[in-house]
């Protein structure tokens, strides 16, 4: 199959070094020094999974220089997701199918989700209707990334550990789009299970996302030492806890409790969440798709969260202050 990955950073860049050892055909969309550096030299992973791995795929910045493909992968960050819906036609055949790989709840959350919810929308992931309005839910396709890698330098990056990815139609079931996709997933050495119910896994992941993301943006701290600390391992405990109310309230019962969530958590070890790197970058982070969702789908079904409320007004504050310079 031809692939299309939308955002060849840290993410992305895994997907689209392993998919092109495998033979499959590789475009990035990728923009800047990153894309130059692509261009010039090609895509370097130092992977300590794989090992280092190289490959030169087409790359533009504009969607139109690649043209239609099979399957888009949108690696990337959820709000940037607003700006790049409108840029996508031009990688649209009629059957191409859309892999969502955003951290928190999905835009599309509610589609397909039958009863009260069905059709249901987020404004804090997706303002104003703008991504619905150029991205047929039909052509979409459900994704998770457990991989830890970061960016390093334009053209190179550090894959830490992790490369599951599991997919799944928004309406549940197993299709024959979701097959091909996981076998040239498998093909390519990455895991790739299909799941029947999507927002179960979402909601398995956002209970440690929810609470790790804007605590350890707060206190600048990694995962272990923000679990081995009583009060803020209480903390994050206690997020957890609303977290998983809040999935009740919408139909989503997580097999994982609370103590296994943060063994999972301890077992990544000193590992510094996507939204601390964003702080220390000087990025926007996806605060609104990690906590804010989470906040409005709480309001929504009259579930309190005062304790994820709390961390995310400090986290926002937090990153207003210092995109505005006033750290």
């Amino acid at each position: 199959m031809k692939f299309a990955v939308y955002g060849a950073g840290a993410v992305g860049a895994v997907m689209a070094a392993r998919l092109s050892a495998a033979g499959e055909e590789v475009a990035v969309i990728a923009r800047g020094e990153h894309l130059a550096a692509i261009r010039q030299r090609g895509l370097l992973v130092r992977s300590k999974v794989f090992g280092d791995m190289e490959c030169r795929p087409a790359a533009a910045e504009n969607p139109a220089e690649i043209g239609p493909v099979d399957v888009v992968l949108l690696t990337v960050k959820a709000h940037a997701l607003t700006a790049i819906a409108p840029k996508l036609s031009p990688l649209l055949g009629a059957e191409t199918a859309l892999v969502s790989f955003q951290n928190g709840l999905p835009w599309w959350y509610f589609h397909g989700a039958g009863g009260r919810w069905e059709g249901g929308k987020l404004e804090s992931v997706d303002p104003g209707g703008v991504i619905a309005q150029h991205i047929n839910i039909d052509r979409v396709i459900g994704g998770l990334a457990y991989c830890s890698s970061t960016l390093v330098k334009p053209g190179v990056v550090d894959h830490l550990e992790g490369h599951r990815f599991p997919i799944g139609e928004p309406r549940g079931g197993t299709t024959e789009r979701t097959r091909r996709i996981a076998t040239s997933f498998t093909a390519a050495g990455l895991k790739c299970p299909i799941r029947s119910d999507m927002r179960r896994e979402i909601w398995v992941k956002l209970m440690g996302n929810a609470p790790l993301n804007p605590v350890s943006a707060i206190t600048r701290a990694p995962l272990d030492r923000i679990l081995a600390n009583p009060a803020t391992r209480r903390l994050v405990a206690g997020i957890m806890d609303e977290v998983r109310a809040v999935a009740g309230a919408v139909g989503v019962e997580t097999a994982v409790t609370t103590e296994q969530r943060i063994a999972g958590a301890e077992g990544v070890g000193p590992h510094k969440t996507s939204m601390l790197q964003d702080l220390e970058a000087g990025r926007h982070p996806e605060i609104e798709p990690i906590v804010g969702a989470v906040l409005e789908v709480a309001a929504k079904a009259n579930v309190p969260a005062p304790q994820l409320q709390a961390v995310y007004g400090c986290a926002k504050l937090l990153f207003e202050q210092q995109l505005s310079g006033r750290t």
